[in-house]
């Protein structure tokens, strides 16, 4: 599969995902729209495009990192809400949602911070 956006992973969305997402979620299809919206969300929310800042080599590891994890988490909820079907039970899902949320949370705690921001930036 060929990674659509700049900071989201195939691989990464996948392992945040479980073992147990369907089918239709692992098509590369519909990742190639879902990291897409999830780049977009995570610019948005954080008020910086760090898809720019990523395409022009601009990142750290660290700041690549921090990014990577924060729409792999992202884009595998909205795959895992999409689709419960391949998963033992529904309470599974959920936990998998909940502890993606609570790594996009505190990803995007960390990127809206202009503190933050700019020692990324100046790195």
């Amino acid at each position: 599969m060929a990674n659509a956006g700049q900071f989201c992973q195939d691989a990464q969305i996948l392992q945040y995902c479980g073992t147990g997402a369907s089918a239709t979620v692992k098509a590369a299809a519909w990742f190639d729209v879902i990291i897409l919206h999830a780049e977009a969300t995570i610019n948005a929310m954080t008020r910086y495009d760090w898809s720019a800042a990523d395409a022009a080599t601009a990142l750290t590891s660290t700041a690549r990192e921090i990014l990577c994890v924060a729409g792999g988490s992202l884009a595998a909820n909205i795959g895992i809400a999409w689709d419960m079907s391949g998963y033992t039970t529904r309470t599974e899902a959920e936990d998998l949602i909940n502890i993606n949320r609570d790594r996009y949370l505190m990803c995007i705690a960390a990127l809206r911070d202009m503190k933050n921001q700019k020692f990324i930036q100046e790195a």
